[in-house]
């Protein structure tokens, strides 16, 4: 069955950093072709690319995810009945939210020993919470917003519980929860502890990133002074040491353009393509993982780079990175620097990696690369500017999508 893959490669050099650290503060490693690698997770990068969208998408595109779900869907109860009261709101919000997600909504226990401020608080003053992690889009909590007070009878706590006993009222319940996903939910999936049937298939795949080439970590120890310190006082107001290390990271992620359609549905709007979801969704996706950076000590840093090369492809068969080409790590140049030798090892690996395998019959590929180290890419794909590469890239996506080829 032809396929609609969308393949990441990115190589991006990052100066002394500590992007995504481990539980001891130290910057996440693994090994890989025998050597120590610098390594950011996935689930950072991820991260970082959700940030992201909050600049190239419009917020009722995105979701929230949080355990906070009940004071978030009793915000938007409020907007459609200012006459509530919070706590009126939140009641039936957290009723609203076991209905549909069948998941326990319950004001969390709390360690008051030792606090004066909550020892002996009424338990009821705090918000019911879930357990665990909850994604929902806007949408979802717009429709759920309604069907609560459509149940409650003008904020009747009694009424709702009465009104979602109804089969066919919590089956609207369930179903209001598993529409009009948002892009980043269909793009990062969504798992439902409780309720298997909500979950939302990750239509991406990100690869934790890792150096091309061996990498070490250093420490660096610092000093802060006291500014009314007088010069008799000698010494310093605190001192500490901070770990970092610097790499030429190699960054992948696939995107199945097919699943991710299917998560967002095609056009709500009847003079929308029903491409059109999954073309903005694509885009959004690409320009916010490529320039998107883990923002870890960034302060302490101020390690703002983007990537020198990005090669993009369009698949019909299946996803495919390139690490294999850095299985041996890539030696510094003669005068430093290991940009230019990764891009003559990918250079010389795609194409003999492609031609072995037959992977190359009704394929696109683009090439956005800064600086003369990455010259030796430009055979690998059509030469764009970031902006080109989302608007032909989205173009190519609602061809084929349209085409069903």
């Amino acid at each position: 069955m032809t396929r609609t893959i969308l393949d990441i490669h990115i190589l991006q050099t990052v100066p002394p950093s500590n992007l995504n650290r481990d539980d001891t503060g130290t910057p996440k490693s693994a090994t890989y072709g025998g050597v120590r690698r610098a390594r950011v997770s996935s689930q950072a990068w991820k991260r970082a690319t959700r940030e992201a969208f909050r600049e190239l998408l419009p917020a009722s595109e995105l979701g929230v995810r949080t355990k906070k779900v009940a004071e978030a869907l009793a915000e938007r109860i409020i907007k459609l009945d200012e006459s509530l009261t919070t706590s009126a709101a939140v009641e039936l919000a957290a009723e609203t939210m076991r209905a549909a997600m069948g998941s326990k909504i319950e004001v969390p226990k709390r360690k008051s020993k030792g606090d004066p401020e909550r020892e002996g608080a009424p338990e009821s003053e705090a918000a019911p919470e879930a357990a665990y992690l909850m994604f929902l889009s806007r949408g979802q909590l717009d429709v759920l917003a309604a069907l609560a007070l459509e149940g409650s009878s003008g904020g009747e706590i009694k009424a709702l519980k009465d009104f979602l006993k109804i089969k066919e009222n919590k089956v609207r319940a369930r179903q209001a929860a598993d529409t009009r996903h948002s892009v980043d939910i269909a793009l990062f999936g969504r798992m439902v502890a409780d309720s298997p049937d909500l979950n939302v298939e990750a239509a991406t795949q990100v690869a934790h990133a890792i150096s091309v080439h061996m990498s070490e970590i250093e420490s660096d120890y610092y000093t802060a002074v006291d500014d009314r310190n007088t010069d008799a006082e000698s010494g310093a107001g605190m001192i500490g040491s901070i770990d970092f290390n610097s790499a030429t990271l190699y960054r992948y992620a696939a995107v199945d353009v097919d699943e991710l359609h299917r998560n967002l549905g095609a056009g709500m709007n009847k003079d929308q393509s029903p491409t059109t979801p999954a073309q903005k969704a694509v885009g959004a996706f690409l320009e916010g993982f490529i320039t998107s950076l883990p923002t870890g000590k960034i302060n302490s840093f101020g390690n703002h780079t983007l990537p020198a090369a990005v090669i993009v492809k369009l698949r019909s068969r299946r996803p495919i990175s390139f690490v294999g080409a850095f299985e041996e790590p890539v030696a510094a140049g003669e005068a430093g620097g290991f940009m230019r030798r990764s891009c003559e090892r990918l250079a010389r690996y795609v194409p003999d990696l492609e031609r072995q395998y037959g992977v190359t019959t009704g394929e696109q590929s683009w090439v956005v690369r800064v600086g003369e180290e990455t010259k030796s890419l430009e055979e690998l794909g059509a030469e764009v500017t970031l902006a080109e590469l989302v608007k032909d890239v989205a173009a190519a996506v609602a061809e084929r999508l349209g085409s069903g080829t």
